[in-house]
Order: structure tokens, then sequence, then C-alpha cells
């Protein structure tokens, strides 16, 4: 399957990156590029977004990006460093980067930046790689 059917039908399943109001803007493989406006629902007593928010997408983009290669693969671990406040009304934006994908791992890293382009959280994930291929 292409890029784009394997992101798609991913999407089609995902209610909470649905919910989020993810919007992909480019299907490239190992790095798929998605897009979200913070709501007021998504912040914390602090009135900034929940760390959970940016968790989210960038989990999200960290799937999206692996499976693009054509294998069922899951996350197995993650982490997140939040690095600046996110607001209400903020855009952000991933950018996912493969450090290495062998045939069982892979170890990906996913950036969040804001509409200013600031960097506003940084994502490490480990995945395991099924060998099922997507269809």
């Amino acid at each position: 399957m292409e890029p784009k059917a394997i992101v798609d039908k991913m999407m089609a399943g995902d209610e909470m990156s649905q919910w989020l109001g993810i919007n992909i803007l480019d299907y490239g493989v190992g790095n798929v590029v998605c897009e979200m406006m913070v709501r007021q629902e998504m912040v914390n007593g602090f009135n900034i977004a929940h760390g959970g928010i940016t968790y989210s997408l960038a989990d999200s983009a960290l799937a999206f990006s692996i499976n693009t290669h054509g294998i069922q693969s899951v996350s197995v671990e993650t982490s997140i460093s939040h690095l600046k406040p996110v607001k209400v009304g903020d855009i952000l934006r991933t950018a996912t980067e493969e450090i290495s994908v062998s045939k069982k791992i892979g170890v990906l890293t996913t950036r969040v930046y804001n509409q200013d382009e600031v960097l506003v959280a940084a994502f490490k994930g480990t995945v395991y790689r099924t060998g099922k291929e997507w269809e």
C-alpha cells in the first residue's frame, strides 16, 4: 500500500487523532507531517495545553510515520519533553525523523513546533514492527 492509503486507513479508525483535529499535511515515508489547533477544552488548570495534547499529537505522528513503510508497527516505549507552554489557538505541527529502523525495531523522534516555528516539545519513540504488511 502507498503511504497515503495506509495513513488514511489508520486515521479512519483513530478516534483520538480525529478528536484532536489532526490534519495530515504531508505523507512522506518516515515523516508524516501532522497539524492541529489547540482548543479550549484541551487546557489544564494553568490555562495552557495539557501535556497529553502535545504527547498525543506526537504519538500519532510517530505511528503514522513508521507505518508508511507498509509494515504494521506499534509503539512499545515513548517519552516527551515539554519545552515551551502551548496555548489555546496555537497551531502545532510535527516533524518526525527516523533514527534507526530495522526488521523488528524502529527508533524515531518527533518534534512539535508552534505556528511561530518555536520548538514546544521533543518526543522519542521505540516501535515494534510486526512483520505484517498493510493491506
